[in-house]
């Protein structure tokens, strides 16, 4: 074994432990990867007043200081909407179950040609009560459960407090965390390292800063549309569809289902169901011809399947850690993907002319048709070149 390829054997070890340590920890890890994530969002600005002359606590607790009110102010205004539009939708429960059972249920039993006492209510509601015992004993598990969970909820709220904690430090000594990293690094890779990492900064900044505001962009457009429709619950729809588009068709899937059933329930006609239609057909193409090209870009841009099998992935592996960090480790890995085939591309495997068949070899040959002599060609053995194919 060469010296070069036993040192890729040991990054690729080292590499390997890393991740199996993330792996690992990934229960603890969700507040440094949020406060991670803020500070490095929030880095390009301390820079910035860096370099008009603030010092770097300066800086960073200016910065700081605006993400805070930011988030403050954020959540002044989407919490009592939000609360509002919660409260609007539990006085229309009545509405859409009386929906649900006189005119969803027996379409569906019309056109699937169910049978008449599939969606019985008496006879679910007899069903019920004959497995209440059952219902108590997983009531009484999931009550265990809940009162256990207190442990979870007493974390969460910890994380609540970590966080800012966490990113203040991360964003007030990032240059310095940055640059010992690069000290660390083996002198050997250290260029090809820094040079993939300018370009997946590059990448991840754009990548994270376009996707937020198309997220942001298409969660203002169907709130605002479906309120000016006059649906009731149509800026609570519109957030959920806006957050959620960051997984392509999820957020347009949820939100356009939702304002379906919304639109039929409150107004029972087919002129506001064309309508939702159209708001959610107009949702599609800005996005798809406006936010994203202009916001995102096509050259950052990851594919829509590459992109719900990273969110999958991700959950899978890290739950909802994993969720989070799904689009950006997939952005990065996308700039190794484009260096790995740029490497292929200039190896000798890839460059190497091939030197044909090493055992056939075609000849022509002359066959008597009908018609009259053809002349065409086949392919024999090598060996048997010299040899006088049949006629």
């Amino acid at each position: 074994m060469t010296h070069d390829t036993s040192r890729r054997w040991q990054m690729l070890a080292i590499a390997a432990v890393i991740l199996y340590v993330l792996w690992l920890l990934a229960p603890v890890l969700m507040p440094f990867a949020i406060a991670g994530m803020l500070a490095y969002l929030g880095d390009p600005l301390a820079d910035r007043l860096q370099r008009l002359g603030l010092g770097r606590t300066l800086a960073v607790s200016i910065v700081f200081i605006v993400l805070l009110l930011i988030a403050v102010g954020a959540l002044l205004l989407l919490i009592p909407l939000i609360s509002r539009q919660i409260d609007n939708l539990v006085q229309n429960l009545p509405r859409y179950g009386d929906w649900t059972v006189n005119v969803a249920l027996p379409w569906l039993q019309a056109k699937l040609h169910l049978d008449p006492n599939a969606f019985d209510v008496d006879r679910l509601v007899d069903q019920f009560k004959s497995h209440l015992g059952s219902i108590g004993d997983a009531a009484s598990t999931v009550l265990g459960k809940i009162s256990r969970s207190s442990i979870g909820v007493l974390s969460w709220l910890t994380n609540l407090v970590l966080i800012p904690v966490v990113a203040f430090y991360l964003l007030r000594d990032w240059d310095r965390l940055v640059a010992w990293i690069d000290r660390m690094l083996p002198r050997s890779v250290e260029p090809t390292i820094a040079h993939l990492a300018r370009e997946a900064d590059s990448v991840l900044g754009a990548f994270v800063r376009g996707q937020l505001a198309v997220m942001l962009a298409l969660g203002i457009f169907y709130g605002v549309a479906l309120t000016v429709m006059g649906l009731s619950v149509g800026p609570l729809i519109g957030m959920v569809a806006g957050l959620l588009s960051f997984v392509p068709y999820l957020g347009f899937i949820v939100g356009f289902g939702s304002a379906l059933v919304a639109a039929l329930v409150q107004y029972g006609d087919w002129n506001h169901v064309l309508i939702v239609v159209g708001i959610f057909t107009a949702g599609q193409l800005l996005e798809g011809y406006v936010l994203v090209p202009r916001l995102v870009g096509e050259k950052i841009g990851l594919h829509p399947v590459a992109v719900i099998f990273a969110v999958l992935a991700g959950g899978y592996l890290f739950g909802f850690l994993g969720i989070l960090l799904a689009l950006p480790a997939a952005s990065v890995i996308l700039v190794l993907l484009r260096y790995l085939a740029e490497r292929y591309r200039q190896s000798d495997l890839y460059t190497e002319e091939g030197s044909g068949d090493p055992v056939l070899t075609e000849v022509d040959i002359e066959v008597d048709t009908p018609e009259g002599t053809v002349k065409t060609s086949t392919l024999v053995d090598r060996a048997d070149k010299d040899a006088a194919p049949p006629a």
